[in-house]
C-alpha cells in the first residue's frame, strides 16, 4: 500500500476535531472584534488611525510571520508549533483583556497576531499528512474551513452576551478555554510530524519576509489614509526590494524556506490568489457592517450578533456543497462559481441605504457568505494537494499567508478608503451650529459623531446623526462596490488561467484510461 492510498481511520478523524479548535479560537478573536469596535470606541477614544491599528496589528503581525512558523514547524515539529502557539495566544489574550488605552491594546494585539501565526500552518500541514486519501483530506479540509465559519458564529454571540454585562475586554477572556481545551487534548490525540531532513532554519530569509510583508502593507495603508505621500512610497518600494532579496536567498540558499518551483503551476499561484482576493472582499467589508447594524440601525452587540447568525450559517452550507460538486464539475469551475455568488451579494450590499432595514443587510451578507464559503473551501484543498507531504508546513503557510494578507489588507484599504469618504462627507455636509471641535471629533468615526451628538440639543442632535449616518451608509456603499470589482476579477482570473489546466488535467485523465484499456486481457 503506498503512502498516497492509506486511508484515515477513527484516530485521525478524532485528530481533526482537536485541530478544528484552533480555527475556531482565530477566527472568534477576528469576527469578536467587529462586535466590539463600538463598546471599545466608546471607552478608549482611538482615533480612526488607532481604531484601524487595533484591527490592523493582530492581521499584519500574523500574516508577515506565517511562512516563518510554517517552515519551523516543517523542522521541529508541526504539534510542538501549535501547542507552543496556542498557549502563547491564549496569554496574550489575557494581556489585552487588561489594555488601559489604544497603544496598549495594539501592542497586545501584535502580541497576538505573532502567536497567532503558529495556528494555522500547524493546522493544516497536520491535516496533509494524516489524511493521504485524496477525498478525505478534501472533506477534512472541508471541516476545518467550516471550523473558521463555526468560530466567527460563536465568536459574535458570546462576545455580544458578554458585552451585555462586562467590559469589552471581558470579548479576549474567551480565547482562555478554548486553549486550555487544545493543550490538554493535543498531546493526547495529535500524531507529530516533521520533515526527516530539514536543514538548518534560514533566520535571515525569516527577517526578509517579514520585514517584505510588513513595509508593503504599511506603505498601502499610509497611502490609502493619507494619499500618495513620500512615507508610503518609501515603505513600499522598500518592500518590494526586501521581498525581491527575500526570492534571491530562496534560490541559492541551501535550505530554503519555500520551494520556489511551486509558483511556477498555476495550480497552485493562481489558487494562492483568489485566496487573497476572496480574504480581501469578506474581511475587509465585515468592518462596516457591524457598525452600521449597532451605530446606524441601534441594536445592542447580543441583538447584531443574533441577526448576524444566518450569515454565518451559510458558510458550512457553501462549503458542503462545494466539496461535494468538486469531484463533479471541477474545481475550478466551484471557485469561479462561488466568487459570482459572492459578487452578487456584494451587488445588492451597495444598494444599502440608512433606511434600508436589517432584513435588506443581512439577506445580501449571506449571500457573500454562501459563495465564499464555497471558495474557501476548494481552494485550501488546491494549494495543499500541490506540494509535497514533507513540505505541508510551508504550503500551508503560503496559503494562509495570502488569506491573512488579502484580510488584513482588506481592513487597511476599505477601511481607510471608506474613513476618507466618511470624512468627505461629514466636512462637507456638517450641520450648522456645531462648536470646531465638535465639528472635528464628528469627522472622525461614526461612534465619534454619536458621541457628539449625545451631547446637543435633540433638534441638533438629530441633524448631526442623519447626517453621519448618511456619510457611513454612503461609506459602506462605496466599499461593497469595491468588493464586488473584487470577486467579479477572481471569477475572471478563474476562467481565463485555469481553463488550460484543466482541459491538460482531462486530456491526461482520457489517455491514461486508454492506456488501462489497452492492457492485456482488458
Amino acid at each position: 500500500m503506498t503512502e498516497e492510498s492509506k486511508r484515515a481511520g477513527a484516530r485521525q478523524w478524532i485528530g481533526l476535531a482537536v485541530l478544528v479548535l484552533p480555527c475556531v479560537l482565530a477566527s472568534m478573536d477576528m469576527s469578536v472584534m467587529f462586535v466590539t469596535l463600538p463598546s471599545l470606541t466608546a471607552d478608549l477614544h482611538p482615533s480612526s488611525a488607532e481604531l484601524l491599528w487595533i484591527m490592523d496589528s493582530y492581521g499584519f503581525l500574523l500574516a508577515g510571520l506565517l511562512i516563518t512558523m510554517g517552515t519551523l514547524g516543517d523542522r521541529i515539529g508541526r504539534r510542538r508549533v501549535l501547542l507552543i502557539g496556542a498557549a502563547a495566544f491564549g496569554l496574550a489574550s489575557v494581556l489585552a483583556a487588561c489594555s488601559t488605552g489604544p497603544e496598549t491594546l495594539i501592542a497586545t494585539r501584535a502580541l497576538m497576531g505573532i502567536a497567532g501565526s503558529t495556528l494555522a500552518p500547524s493546522t493544516l500541514s497536520l491535516i496533509r499528512n494524516m489524511f493521504c486519501d485524496e477525498r478525505q483530506r478534501a472533506t477534512a479540509v472541508g471541516v476545518w474551513t467550516a471550523g473558521f465559519a463555526g468560530g466567527a458564529v460563536v465568536g459574535p454571540i458570546i462576545g455580544g452576551l458578554l458585552l451585555e454585562h462586562f467590559w469589552w475586554g471581558s470579548v479576549f477572556l474567551i480565547n482562555v478555554p478554548v486553549m486550555i481545551l487544545l493543550l490538554v487534548l493535543g498531546p493526547l490525540l495529535l500524531p507529530e510530524y516533521r520533515d526527516p531532513e530539514p536543514g538548518r532554519f534560514d533566520l535571515l530569509g525569516a527577517l526578509l519576509s517579514l520585514v517584505a510583508v510588513l513595509a508593503v502593507i504599511y506603505g498601502i495603508k499610509t497611502t490609502a489614509e493619507h494619499g500618495f505621500a513620500r512615507l508610503g512610497a518609501v515603505c513600499v518600494a522598500a518592500g518590494i526590494g526586501v521581498g525581491v532579496l527575500f526570492v534571491r536567498r530562496q534560490r541559492t540558499a541551501a535550505h530554503a524556506m519555500i520551494d520556489l518551483a511551486l509558483f511556477r503551476t498555476r495550480r497552485f499561484n493562481v489558487p494562492l490568489l483568489i485566496d487573497a482576493l476572496a480574504t480581501f472582499a469578506m474581511v475587509g467589508f465585515s468592518l462596516f457592517n457591524w457598525q452600521f447594524m449597532q451605530l446606524v440601525l441601534g441594536m445592542s452587540p447580543f441583538e447584531s450578533a443574533l441577526w448576524s447568525l444566518p450569515t454565518f450559517l451559510v458558510m458550512p452550507v457553501g462549503i458542503a456543497l462545494a466539496t461535494a460538486m468538486a469531484p463533479r464539475v471541477g474545481k475550478p469551475n466551484v471557485m469561479a462559481a462561488g466568487l459570482v455568488v459572492a459578487a452578487a451579494g456584494y451587488l445588492a450590499l451597495a444598494l444599502v441605504e440608512t433606511d434600508s432595514g436589517i432584513v435588506h443587510l443581512v439577506s445580501a451578507l449571506a449571500v457573500v457568505s454562501l459563495g465564499i464559503g464555497g471558495v474557501s473551501a476548494v481552494v485550501t484543498e488546491v494549494i495543499l494537494s500541490a506540494a509535497p507531504p514533507e513540505r505541508a508546513g510551508a504550503a500551508s503557510a503560503l496559503a494562509e499567508t495570502s488569506a491573512e494578507f488579502g484580510g488584513a489588507l482588506g481592513i487597511a484599504v476599505l477601511g481607510s478608503i471608506g474613513t476618507a469618504v466618511y470624512r468627505s462627507h461629514m466636512e462637507s455636509r456638517a450641520p450648522a451650529g456645531l462648536t470646531p471641535e465638535q465639528r472635528a471629533g464628528a469627522a472622525e468615526t461614526l461612534g465619534a459623531a454619536a458621541e457628539a451628538a449625545a451631547a446637543l440639543p435633540h433638534q441638533s442632535a438629530e441633524a448631526l446623526r442623519r447626517v453621519a449616518f448618511d456619510a457611513f451608509s454612503h461609506e459602506m456603499r462605496i466599499a461593497a462596490v469595491a468588493a464586488l470589482a473584487v470577486t467579479a476579477g477572481g471569477a475572471i482570473l478563474i476562467a481565463t488561467l485555469l481553463r488550460g489546466t484543466r482541459a491538460a488535467r482531462t486530456r491526461g485523465r482520457a489517455a491514461q484510461d486508454a492506456e488501462h484499456l489497452a492492457e492485456p486481457g482488458r
